[in-house]
């Protein structure tokens, strides 16, 4: 039986974070914490086998207070100092490890401790252009890292986490549940702050479509197709990202596809589906004011082929833009695990569309 009295018991190891683990809840890249680490001594107090970084509840709620501060627009030397000096004056409660970050869940509603430090505000004057993205109670914890990155224009952050939730949940639950929402939320930031935040909306769709693209790999056999599915936006229409995940998506089915980009001109679409021949033709239109239900009926109409042996594609409606439109042998997906069940479930023999792939 140990004789060491129990307030001398080192706190257990469990409840410490990993330098990768921590990253994740507060939207940084781990080099940046490795690196504030050796630059401003924001470490943790204890490290296992003298080497590897542990992160307690009070390093934590340091390093929380430092990306608030730093995305306020205090540079990090002063960030650095004032979180050290405020995290010196009281701490969190040791089992309490969420409390630095936004509490959801479970945690949601828990009242914060009495002894909580009370970390400086940002000087007067400087810009609080970097804030909190609407993300809403019902996301992933994935969501508020990556929004959390993006809004600090944390690139190497932002790639990290979108290449671990692919990596981690695969493409369409990663693309639904991680990327959409937090695209959305930067949206509708935009919308309401009188066109501040561009910058983060630029930034976190371009590393969207970056890993969208590295994604973009075969995981299974190719599979034999009549045709190539045909990806495009409709005339007027600048949003991929949508078909860049559904590219994306067929490219790990073994499914062949070719994806034409933003804006379209009616003639050329008509004369890619003549000299490819496609099985189906995805139509994409953000908004009412570009979806054409002529161009889907003219496209659906088009055909190829010998005399005798001519077909035509299956034209499939892609986005918003097409809501209340309904086009009678035209399906409409709601999502991309549907789309790729739609466009793999016509080929014969080709079992569902596992939700993680």
């Amino acid at each position: 039986m140990s004789t060491t009295p129990a307030s001398a018991t080192p706190p257990s190891e469990d409840a410490a974070l990993t330098t990768g683990a921590l990253a994740r809840r507060l939207g940084v890249a781990p080099t940046t914490l490795r690196s504030w680490d050796r630059r401003y001594g924001i470490g943790p107090a204890v490290r296992a086998d003298g080497r590897h970084r542990r992160w307690r509840p009070d390093d934590v709620a340091v390093l929380e207070a430092m990306c608030r501060l730093t995305s306020a627009g205090v540079p990090p030397a002063e960030a650095a100092r004032a979180a050290k000096k405020a995290g010196e004056t009281g701490g969190y409660p040791a089992d309490d490890t969420t409390a630095p970050v936004a509490r959801t869940g479970e945690h949601a509603g828990r009242p914060e401790h009495s002894e909580r430090p009370r970390f400086p505000e940002p000087p007067v004057g400087r810009s609080r252009a970097a804030g909190a993205l609407p993300l809403g109670r019902d996301v992933r914890q994935e969501c508020r890292g990556l929004a959390r990155a993006a809004v600090r224009l944390d690139a190497p952050a932002v790639e990290d986490q979108l290449s671990e939730a692919v990596e981690r949940h695969g493409l369409t639950v990663a693309w639904q549940e991680v990327m959409v929402p937090t695209l959305h939320a930067v949206g509708r930031k935009w919308a309401s702050s009188d066109d501040r935040y561009i910058e983060v909306e630029h930034l976190l769709s371009w590393h969207v479509s970056t890993v969208l693209r590295r994604a973009a790999r075969p995981l299974t056999e190719p599979i034999a197709a009549p045709g190539a599915v045909m990806l495009a936006c409709v005339p007027g229409e600048q949003h991929t990202l949508p078909l860049e995940a559904l590219n994306a998506g067929l490219a790990r089915l073994g499914v062949p596809a070719r994806m034409f980009g933003a804006a379209v001109p009616a003639e050329a679409l008509t004369a890619a589906v003549r000299r490819l021949g496609p099985s189906a033709v995805v139509l994409w239109a953000q908004s009412r004011s570009t979806a054409s239900t002529a161009l889907a009926r003219h496209l659906a109409d088009t055909r190829w082929g010998v005399s005798g042996a001519r077909r035509s594609p299956t034209v499939v409606l892609g986005g918003p833009g097409w809501a209340g439109r309904p086009v009678q042998g035209m399906p409409r997906p709601a999502g991309l695990h549907e789309a790729l069940n739609l466009l793999t479930g016509a080929r014969p023999g080709s079992p569902a569309v596992p939700p993680g792939r």
